[in-house]
């Protein structure tokens, strides 16, 4: 069976950055079904970083739900509802059905593999999960430039390091890394798309789409 994304426009204000938990919270508690698809995986809502550990939602904010496509009927019934995710709402919209399109460069904002947090032991683990779906891209960390300060406390300068980030599930914070993955045949991206890596998959976590950038 194909797996593909359903993807649900969505209207509001404000969102948390960090609102895995709350999503897949909030779906669930709808569809209770969510909790027994491991294959289903809740996208994380893109929008406008807007401070105070927020994200406008625009005109590209979508809820978007990877999983087999016998299993869309069982989410249609989202649309029109409302989610609360943190102390915001966000109203759901009719959803359409996206085929997932093969490209040789995949990125996933972030990927968790438990026990590992330190970035060369992170990619060797995000390694050996690439082979044993027998996929033979190149993965590598995603860097971000970060601002340096001098003693003095004015701006030197930047430096680059690897883009951590983390995400709290109850009361525990969840750490991992943004993974692109590169040289990839067409068969390997949609298995690479289909399958993901690392854990918390209902959480927004290893989930691929085609890097762009």
């Amino acid at each position: 069976m194909p797996i593909v994304d359903v993807q649900f426009r969505i209207t509001g204000k404000l969102i948390p950055v960090d609102h895995g938990y709350h999503l897949f919270s909030a779906v669930s508690e709808l569809i209770p079904e969510l909790h027994e698809y491991d294959e289903a995986g809740l996208h994380y809502i893109s929008g406008q970083l807007a401070g105070n550990r927020c994200l406008s939602i625009t005109d590209r904010s979508f809820l978007t739900i990877r999983l087999p496509s016998e299993q869309i009927s069982i989410f249609l019934p989202l649309a029109g509802k409302t989610l609360r995710l943190g102390e915001y709402d966000v109203h759901i919209g009719v959803p359409q059905t996206i085929a997932l399109i093969p490209s040789a460069r995949l990125y996933s904002r972030l990927v968790v593999i438990k026990g590992f947090m330190e970035p060369e032991l992170f990619l060797e683990a995000a390694q050996r999960q690439l082979q044993k779906l027998e996929i033979k891209g190149k993965p590598s960390l995603v860097l971000q430039e970060q601002i340096a300060e001098n003693n003095t406390g004015k701006r030197s300068g930047t430096h680059s390091a690897y883009l951590r980030r983390t995400i709290r599930i109850h009361d525990k914070e969840v750490v991992g890394f943004a993974l692109r993955v590169e040289e990839l045949t067409a068969d390997e991206s949609i298995k690479l798309q289909e399958k993901g890596i690392g854990g918390r998959r209902r959480f927004g976590c290893g989930i691929f789409i085609p890097d762009r950038r």
